[in-house]
């Protein structure tokens, strides 16, 4: 294990809200026994405290750009490799959280890479000073926690070969946000070549373009003005501000994702094929429905949706009550119908699998019958036991590790081969429209379905993605982003809980 290992400079001082800057280089042994610290954590709207949902604990800091490395033991053949981008709606997180942890994948031969990346508005940040800065310099602007992300790529290209991996191997996973990252990169031109294989876990896939430049400076004047640093400020006095202070302010972000690094949205993108041709795993939970448990999620989907939508919803699931039905609206129609979206699209230009993970730990049974979101890391890690308090972590029961050593086979036969079947694995079909395929991580073991929920995934696929490619960047797409990653509303606005009813 090779821990807290800097893939870029500081981006602190005068670096940041700038592109991430090479790391200072050293002659020496350097000391790579303790993680380096997560970037200072934000927090959804409804969550005082994050660590249960995935956050990192203290130490957190703005010096936060480092990775760690799980290497196998050294072979006849450099190992493939799997670079991991952590989740927690943009905001919270760390590759560091030992759930995370790559001892399963350096156990079975693989090399295992997980990144720390800026978060939230540190992540991610406009204002016209910064604007002027960037023009000056020829700087790319926005993005910064996508920037953090390309330059760990390029870190894994040029060094993994020393740790025993195969640089012409790379396998980029990851999961909610993570995999949001990874689909954005996938169709981002500038990330070409990064990567040769992607894992999207529960990363939905319909996503409107971001707001544009001149609305996320007006967000970031508002930010500044908090702070007493005006439309006119200087470069200087926003980087005084401290970081802790602007994380903690909880308001919408001022991000946007300049044009050189994604030319159009990552939805318009992948339905036009303007992707990487990389193999691509991509699936949901069958619990998605847990990202409204925080706050007031339930409550503001449900009175949001519109009579006749509900209505229509009750013909789609005979039986359930108004919750239940709220609950599978979401789960649906931002996780699977979406995955099920990109995987048919993505199969006219590469190969692509997809699953449904239903497990849940057998323990756990008594309280829930659905498989929580990011429920499915621990199987894929194989890390059972040590889930947060959010999950809980259960006693493993022997089915559970059973399941864990499938679940965790599956993305080790995908990382070495582009494709997830191997030795002892039931045949797992790549995607095709006409038979439809799921691999179903279920109670009983993991299957291939044909045509899981057609009914109901083709009814959020008639109504949602077009909607989607229609919006182009509207108000209602950037209320719809700040609704799913639990961001309050700006003033005046219902927030994205409107459009999802439509």
């Amino acid at each position: 294990m090779f821990r807290g290992v800097p893939f870029a400079a500081p981006p602190v001082g005068a670096l940041r809200w700038r592109p991430p800057q090479p790391a200072a280089e050293w002659r020496d042994v350097r000391d790579a026994t303790r993680f380096g610290p997560a970037s200072v954590q934000g927090r959804p709207n409804g969550l005082t405290d994050v660590v249960p949902y995935g956050g990192a604990p203290e130490p957190t800091s703005e010096d936060c750009l480092t990775l760690n490395v799980w290497a196998p033991v050294h072979g006849a053949a450099p190992a493939p490799v799997m670079v991991f981008l952590h989740g927690g709606s943009g905001v919270f997180g760390s590759g560091s959280l030992p759930y995370y942890g790559g001892a399963a994948f350096a156990r079975d031969g693989v090399a295992l890479v997980t990144v720390n990346y800026r978060l939230g508005v540190l992540g991610g940040f406009a204002h016209p000073a910064l604007t002027r800065e960037a023009r000056a310099s020829g700087d790319l602007m926005g993005a910064y926690a996508t920037m953090d992300q390309m330059a760990a790529l390029g870190w894994v290209r040029r060094n993994i070969a020393a740790f025993g991996g195969d640089p012409g191997n790379v396998t980029l996973f990851g999961e909610s946000a993570g995999a949001i990252s990874v689909l954005n990169l996938a169709a981002m031109p500038l990330a070409r070549g990064l990567f040769d294989k992607a894992i999207v876990q529960s990363g939905g896939g319909w996503f409107p373009p971001g707001q544009d430049r001149k609305r996320a400076e007006a967000a970031g004047v508002a930010i500044g003005k908090v702070f007493g640093v005006g439309a006119g400020g200087s470069v200087e006095e926003l980087r005084r501000i401290p970081a802790r202070q602007l994380m903690e302010l909880n308001l919408p972000g001022a991000g946007f994702t300049d044009p050189r690094l994604a030319p159009e949205g990552l939805t318009s993108a992948i339905a036009a094929g303007r992707h990487a041709r990389a193999p691509l795993m991509i699936g949901a939970n069958s619990g998605e429905d847990s990202l409204l448990d925080h706050g007031d999620g339930v409550a503001r989907l449900r009175a949001g949706i519109k009579p006749r939508v509900m209505a229509r919803l009750r013909t789609l699931y005979p039986g359930a009550d108004d919750e239940t039905l709220a609950r599978n609206y979401f789960r649906d129609g931002v996780g699977a119908a979406a995955a099920r979206w990109v995987a048919r699209k993505w199969s006219s230009r590469a190969p692509a699998y997809l699953y449904r993970f239903e497990h849940v730990d057998e323990a756990a049974l008594a309280r829930r019958d659905r498989a929580p979101h990011g429920s499915e890391i621990f199987y894929v890690f194989e890390t059972l036991g040590q889930q947060p308090a959010s999950i809980g972590a259960f006693p493993a029961t022997a089915a559970d590790r059973r399941m864990a050593a499938e679940v965790h086979g599956r993305w080790v036969a995908f990382a070495r081969t582009g494709d997830p079947d191997g030795e002892g694995l039931s045949p797992w079909p790549a995607y095709s429209p006409g038979r439809d395929p799921w691999m179903v991580f279920g109670q009983d073991g993991a299957c291939a379905r044909d045509h899981l929920m057609r009914k109901q995934l083709d009814w959020y696929e008639r109504r949602t993605a077009p909607l989607i490619l229609m919006l182009r960047g509207r108000a209602e797409g950037r209320r719809l982003l700040r609704f799913l990653a639990g961001a309050p509303a700006l003033p005046g606005e219902r927030g994205g809980e409107g459009v999802l009813a439509r």
